[in-house]
């Protein structure tokens, strides 16, 4: 029994410097430094709760965002910005978040684009006087690039 005891402590002990041997992440670390900020402050329940909920976001003592962080910041907004959804926003964010910088490129480029091209359709269907229905249509055929089905329309 007591040899029993003895394989056990020896194999938690090993498992404990095993572990502490492994390097945390960032998120684990962030809730490590968290966890003593909040035991050091003192605090229980709910203002514990709050205080974690807001360090572990990053909003608590000026905390930085990481690389990482601050990529899939960016690259969210600008899936938001582009309307992507499904898999066309997956294939988006993997390439964003890989570092791929001719989608960010690409993603200023084309919105500074497709901007300019709605100011210029919004111009002529306002020009032109259009309303409704034909307007709508005019603006789909317009913002296409479709100039001689757009521009044809009376």
């Amino acid at each position: 029994m007591m040899r029993a005891l003895l394989v056990m402590a020896a194999a938690a002990a090993v498992s404990v410097a095993y572990a502490k041997d492994e390097k945390l992440t960032a998120q684990q670390q962030r809730m490590v430094d968290c966890n003593k900020d909040a035991s050091a402050d003192q605090l229980k329940g709910n203002e514990r709760q709050e205080f974690m909920s807001k360090c572990l976001r990053g909003e608590h003592g000026g905390d930085k965002l990481t690389a990482q962080q601050e990529r899939m910041k960016t690259c969210n907004r600008s899936a938001g910005e582009r309307d992507l959804k499904g898999d066309a926003r997956q294939d988006f964010m993997r390439k964003c978040l890989s570092g791929d910088s001719n989608v960010r490129e690409e993603s200023a480029d084309n919105k500074s684009v497709q901007q300019e091209r709605m100011v210029a359709c919004n111009r002529q269907a306002r020009e032109k006087e259009m309303k409704g229905a034909r307007r709508q249509e005019f603006m789909r055929d317009c913002l296409k690039g479709d100039t001689a089905a757009a521009g044809g329309r009376r």
